[in-house]
């Protein structure tokens, strides 16, 4: 299976018609790579936001109100180039009104018939918490693409095992991580949780992240990170974990992941984490307890 992760080059579209131009070219590229999987990165809705006003595009809170108005409009865009193009397709993610003025950060996946399904982000970050208005998702879906099965991890929930864990143990072997990070720091937390989901859980893992300068938006104003696919470090995978990466001015990072080498690798494993899971959980130390020295 052939999976490309996207280096986005945020923008400032004029309207729809523009924001949707470019969603074609890009995944066209991916699709004319042999790509059977396109993971587009955290936010990437909120590049809407330039089509409105400069007071608007200013002020989230405002942005995320008005993008509301385009979210029938990118679902029937992404069915229409997932089906198009042949491919599984994280669409990034949507501030998806909710009630109450309040938001979820839904992640979305379409397959090449058209059908649509997602993941809400379930873990806020600090910046998300501080808007006020922005709200956790409250349940873990898997996915199949070509009888792989497949999670979707979105930005800050890829810091966090226990979530992934249960979508590995709900079958998953692919992990997909739209993100989005504005800080070195950040983007290198997201890249290590990235590679500690995939070393725990003996999965590859697929991250995509915005690029560039957005000075008109709040949440997209500096972008900062490479797009990558993660691997298990272990025999007939690379040592250092790193499958694909982006480069400079890169958009795309792409790479044929062969899941039948990464089940293989199971039987001649260094170390087993995947397997060896269970041992953490035996109750002598599953918890700790303070002991004084004698």
């Amino acid at each position: 299976m052939k999976v490309a992760v996207a280096k986005y080059p945020v923008g400032a579209p004029r309207d729809f018609a523009e924001f949707a131009g470019k969603q074609a070219q890009l995944l066209a590229e991916a699709a004319q790579a042999g790509a059977e999987v396109a993971v587009l990165p955290e936010y990437l809705s909120l590049e809407l936001a330039a089509s409105f006003d400069a007071a608007t595009s200013g002020d989230l809170i405002a942005s995320l109100s008005a993008i509301q108005q385009y979210r029938e409009q990118s679902i029937e865009l992404y069915s229409r180039l997932a089906r198009e193009y042949r491919l599984y397709l994280v669409a990034g993610s949507f501030l998806l009104a909710h009630g109450d003025g309040r938001y979820r950060n839904r992640s979305d996946w379409f397959t090449p018939e058209g059908a649509h399904g997602w993941q809400d982000k379930l873990q806020l970050t600090g910046f998300e918490k501080s808007i006020g208005v922005i709200e956790a998702g409250d349940a873990l879906k898997v996915f199949e693409a070509q009888g792989v099965r497949t999670g979707i991890s979105v930005c800050y929930d890829a810091e966090f095992p226990l979530p992934v864990r249960a979508q590995y143990e709900s079958g998953a072997r692919l992990l997909l991580v739209p993100s989005c990070t504005d800080t070195e720091a950040g983007a290198s937390r997201v890249r290590i949780g990235c590679l500690a989901r995939a070393l725990e859980n003996r999965m590859f893992v697929a991250q995509s992240v915005t690029a560039g300068e957005a000075a008109w938006s709040p949440a997209l104003d500096t972008n900062t990170g490479e797009a990558a696919i993660y691997a298990p470090m272990d025999v007939g995978l690379p040592a250092n974990g790193i499958v694909a990466q982006t480069r400079a001015d890169q958009v795309w990072a792409m790479a044929e992941l062969d899941f039948a080498v990464l089940k293989a690798s199971r039987t001649h494993a260094q170390v087993a984490n995947d397997s060896d899971w269970t041992g953490q959980l035996a109750p002598g130390i599953a918890r700790a307890t303070l002991s004084k020295a004698v």
